[in-house]
């Protein structure tokens, strides 16, 4: 059976530089593992970490992992080594291809473990970030398997079918020669491609997934767990290659049910987990404005805030204030400037707020002569009260004999408390009159 159009096969799968052989399925698996500390190194600088931890946790887990996958496959296909006419010699052979997933996870998760305890973080992390980069990994590698022609499924007569010449075709069980079933047959199901294309898309949907649900503690990795175990599980069912079977199903349909439930399970019981992850950040060095260690860090300044803006004096603190500056504040009807009476010129309506509230003040106002002070009206301020008018004018009777008729009146327009106060505290002066 010959269709129309097909995916042809490779011509070969091994190139030679002199003494050394280049293998397209070790190139595969270079390349996925790139791929993987790529989008790893990405994402976990993305979760706050240290750049290049990826990288050092991957010198562990790649080991583990091509270790763990060789071990596994040669554990569930034991006849091909072991059995009658096998060799035990060819399961170190693994440029022949011949890699299990499920042992490099685990083995390659034993690797991580170690990796990350070395650096101090959290494995559950580290697992999140490179969850979508494993994926890819393996839509990469399964690149291996069309190089050396294995991992096929059923025939096929479609024009994405892969062509398969004889020498790789299925082999009758027990001895060589070929399966007269499939002698005939030169087209068969692209699973690798199936697998491959199943395996972007895991990837992809990790990524979103993420982004959109915060996947933290696992949960990224235990999407992708189940995302590639349901795309496995039907993947595994056209594949006529040689596999040990339970109750119908092949091992790795049982080994992806099992993980897909155990995935599933744990994205359900930790839904609601939240809380921060052990990312082994580094500290920030020193920058300016802030201490170094064993320095203190200086606070702003009396009287300032964090900006550096003086704060506005209270109107209870201005006498002490005046008391420690050895200078006496200022009466009824005179500036802290010094200008009294009518030849002061005219405040604008702002300098007429209260003290309290006003800014950029001068706190500390120069020293004034006692001589040159206006007498202090000591009247109760009940009967000033009474003398005054509306507005900033006052009344012809002044509050000292020798202040002039329109002269200026303290800061607040009226002779109020703040004026009681302030009068109260100045020493008795004798009327002029």
């Amino acid at each position: 059976m010959q269709p129309l159009a097909y995916i042809p096969s490779p011509s070969q799968g091994i190139w030679h530089i002199g003494p050394v052989p280049i293998r397209a399925y070790a190139i595969m698996i270079i390349l996925g593992i790139v791929a993987a500390v790529w989008l790893g190194e990405r994402r976990w600088a993305a979760k706050g970490g240290s750049p290049g931890v990826v990288i050092d946790v991957a010198v562990w887990a790649v080991p583990f992992g091509l270790v763990g996958g060789r071990v596994y496959h040669v554990v569930t296909d034991y006849q091909l080594y072991f059995g009658e006419g096998g060799d035990p010699g060819r399961a170190l052979q693994i440029w022949q291809g011949g890699l299990g997933i499920w042992g490099a996870i685990a083995f390659g998760a034993v690797g991580a473990f170690i990796g990350c305890r070395r650096r101090g973080i959290s494995m559950l992390a580290l697992a999140d970030a490179v969850a979508p980069g494993i994926a890819l990994a393996q839509a990469i590698g399964r690149w291996g398997n069309y190089w050396n022609q294995e991992l096929y499924g059923r025939p096929l007569d479609a024009f994405w079918a892969v062509e398969i010449d004889e020498d790789h075709r299925p082999m009758m069980e027990g001895g060589p020669g070929l399966d007269p079933q499939y002698a005939d047959v030169a087209t068969y199901h692209p699973t690798f491609l199936y697998e491959s294309l199943w395996c972007i898309g895991v990837a992809v949907l990790v990524i979103w997934a993420d982004r959109r649900y915060k996947l933290t503690h696992g949960r990224a990795f235990a999407l992708y767990v189940a995302g590639y175990t349901a795309g496995r599980a039907w993947i595994e069912a056209l594949r006529i290659d040689h596999a040990h079977h339970i109750l119908g199903l092949r091992l790795n349909d049982w080994v992806s049910i099992l993980l897909f439930l155990g995935a599933v399970a744990y994205l359900y019981r930790t839904r609601h987990r939240t809380g921060p992850e052990n990312v082994g950040a580094a500290p920030e060095g020193p920058s300016s404005g802030t201490s170094g260690p064993g320095e203190e860090k200086s606070g702003p300044e009396d009287g300032a805030d964090a900006s550096g803006k003086a704060e506005p004096e209270s109107p209870k603190d201005a006498p002490e204030r005046d008391a420690e500056d050895g200078t006496e504040p200022a009466g009824p009807g005179e500036r802290e400037d010094g200008k009294t009476g009518a030849g002061a010129e005219p405040e604008p309506a702002s300098a007429k707020k209260d003290t309290a509230d006003e800014h950029g003040a001068d706190e500390h106002g120069a020293d004034e002569d006692p001589a040159d002070e206006d007498p202090v009206d000591d009247r109760p301020a009940d009967e000033k009260t009474g003398d005054e008018k509306t507005g900033d004018e006052k009344t012809g009777d002044e509050k000292t004999g020798d202040a002039e008729p329109g002269g200026e009146r303290a800061e607040n327009g009226s002779a109020g408390d703040g004026g009681a106060a302030r009068a109260a505290r100045e020493e008795p002066v004798k009327d002029g009159k």
